[in-house]
């Protein structure tokens, strides 16, 4: 009994082992299926077919599980199918139409069909392992029932020696019965296994009426099992170099059920026989398990290589720019990657390759999303520079209408081209239109402008004659050396009461006025020199006041002048220095003095340089 109860226990880690052997060659096979490769069509077919086959009146546990490997192998894949084509339509649409605004996608017959096929799998697979585990809680209450039935059968044999035979038929009735009855929870399997068995081995042992009978029961399972041994033996002697199928373990599970479920054979040949059953599954199994490792390498090699890919990617997600180009140009980058990830042969490992297709997804996901937020905030900031652009033309159109053509309403026109100039692009399909409008009514003003500006012109003309003139006479005096400062006034009053002249001449016109009165001032032999150079500073700041110079001489003199004060401040800073260190004795009163001269005088300039920098300030 010992060593039945041994094998009964092995045979329930052969079970696990066999369930779990099944479970995993499934999914090295189902992941062995490079989906990657696969288009709409091929993913629907597939989905239907996987339809099909769940309708089949004898589809089981392993089916549903083959099935839903496909179907998680499969759903991401075409979800990314989906979601690009859609990406796609709105690109096209945003492209068209400059706005995502009245965007409606819908989906073709393909995915509608993938998503129904879809649903009723899952409709279907619901509903059979509802229906199995109440067929579990069922075969659990006939299997309790049975040990019932049967625990009261051997103590009730226990207690009838005289009469063994009572007993036998009901007792075939109840083997047959359990023989019948199907799984139930695994939680409870083992232990109604051993106390199955274990009222079965006291039924024999108690019935040595029986012994010749139970004899011949143990020859014929002997004959069953060595058959069903043979079997299993055959599939692991098959194998050679090849790798178990997926089918080939089914069957060679199938048989251990069957196997396990036959009675006890001789005890001489039982042992044996077990150690045949479990030198061949072992065989089996092993050969699966170093077919697994060897997909889980190629699986892992797969992982890393989409890892570099994800990880390229990473950095883009944080991708920021106001430019679209640049945009573009990232955009390139994202879906060469994309492609680069599709184009990737063969599946990775299960739970990893799953959390890295989400993360890649997601992060393919956070840089499309940045980039739909900076288009919108672009459409946004192009329909605030199309009011704007608007705006203006209005200013423009107003000033036109108006009539008014003064140098203010030019400025303001001026002004607003500027302006516009300084504002961003419009969309795409207002962009000629307004730039047409300002241009028409920009060209209109000044069209409009040049005309009046042509008589201007000729008045320009006769004053450049009249100030050319009066530059004549006063180079004339300048040269023959006669002249005052009266005249000068003069000249100067002629020269104010005198209008613009046309701006092709003006620089050159005041240039020569300016050295025209500096030569005739020169000329004059009663001022000293420091007169002279008042009287021509006067006359640069007169001409800075009236606009007729820009001014850059003045300020090159304010910076001489600053430069020549700052040098006289350090001078007489080391002069009063000095005059400290000498003493007060008879000899040092002429030293002392000549440096105070020193600094009197450098004070004198000083403060006539400070005047003259005042009137160059207030002139400029």
């Amino acid at each position: 009994m010992t060593n039945e109860l041994t094998e009964l226990n092995e045979q329930e880690q052969l079970t696990q082992q066999s369930e779990t052997a099944l479970e995993e060659l499934e999914t090295a096979t189902e992941t062995a299926i490079d989906y990657g490769q696969f288009g709409k069509d091929d993913f629907v077919k597939l989905a239907e077919e996987q339809l099909a086959l769940i309708k089949k009146d004898d589809i089981k546990v392993a089916d549903f599980k083959r099935i839903d490997t496909v179907l998680k192998n499969i759903r991401p894949l075409f979800d990314q199918i989906k979601k690009a084509e859609k990406d796609d339509a709105k690109q096209k649409y945003l492209a068209e139409n400059d706005s995502e605004e009245g965007f409606d996608f819908k989906y073709d017959d393909h995915i509608l069909r993938f998503e129904t096929a879809f649903r009723h799998i899952r409709e279907a697979r619901s509903q059979y392992f509802q229906g199995l585990d109440k067929r579990k809680e069922n075969n659990f209450t006939v299997k309790t029932q049975l040990l019932s039935r049967l625990r009261e059968l051997v103590d009730a044999d226990e207690n009838n020696a005289n009469n063994p035979g009572t007993s036998w038929q009901e007792f075939k009735k109840i083997q047959d019965d359990w023989l019948a009855a199907g799984n139930i929870a695994s939680p409870h399997n083992g232990t109604l296994w051993a106390t199955y068995h274990a009222l079965v081995d006291r039924y024999y042992s108690n019935r040595n009426i029986y012994f010749e009978l139970k004899e011949l029961d143990r020859k014929k399972n002997l004959i069953l099992k060595t058959e069903l041994v043979a079997k299993v033996e055959t599939m692991a002697g098959a194998l050679t170099e090849a790798t178990p199928s997926r089918k080939l373990i089914e069957e060679a599970n199938q048989v251990f059920e069957e196997y396990k479920h036959l009675g006890p054979a001789p005890k001489a040949e039982q042992e044996i026989l077990w150690q045949r059953m479990k030198v061949a599954l072992d065989t089996l199994y092993n050969a699966r398990r170093a077919q697994s490792e060897d997909q889980k390498q190629v699986l892992t090699q797969n992982y890393e290589a989409k890892s570099k890919i994800y990880e390229a990617l990473v950095p883009l997600t944080s991708f920021s720019s106001g430019s679209i180009n640049e945009w573009n140009d990232k955009t390139k980058e994202v879906m060469a990657l994309q492609d680069e990830w599709t184009n990737a042969k063969g599946q990775m490992l299960r739970e990893e390759g799953k959390e890295l297709s989400r993360k890649f997804w997601a992060a393919l996901k956070t840089f499309f999303s940045n980039k739909s937020e900076f288009f919108k905030q672009l459409e946004a900031k192009r329909d605030q520079n199309l009011k704007l652009k608007t705006e203006l033309c209005q200013q423009v159109e107003a000033i036109l209408e108006s009539g008014e053509e003064s140098a203010a309403a030019t400025d303001k026109v001026i002004n607003v081209q500027k302006q516009w100039k300084l504002i961003g692009q419009v969309a795409e399909k207002q962009k000629e239109a307004i730039f047409q409008r300002f241009k028409k009514s920009c060209d209109a003003y000044f069209d409009k402008k040049r005309n009046k500006n042509n008589e201007v012109e000729k008045e320009f003309e006769a004053n450049l004659a009249s100030k050319l003139a009066i530059i004549d006479k006063i180079e004339a005096a300048a040269q023959a050396g006669e002249g005052n400062l009266n005249d000068l006034n003069t000249y100067k009053t002629e020269w104010t009461k005198v209008g613009f002249v046309p701006k092709k001449d003006m620089q050159a016109t005041n240039k020569r006025y300016v050295e025209a009165v500096n030569a005739y001032v020169g000329a004059l032999g009663k001022l000293s020199p420091k007169e002279k150079a008042q009287v021509i500073l006067e006359n640069e700041v007169q001409m800075v006041r009236s606009g007729g110079d820009s001014g850059q001489g003045l300020q090159r003199k304010e910076g001489d002048i600053r430069r020549k004060m700052q040098q006289l401040e350090n001078d007489i800073v080391v002069w009063r220095n000095n005059i400290e260190f000498f003493g007060r004795s008879k000899n040092s009163e002429k030293l002392r003095a000549d440096v105070q001269s020193k600094i009197d005088n450098a004070q004198k300039q000083f403060d006539d340089l400070k005047k003259q920098l005042r009137v160059i300030q207030d002139a400029l």
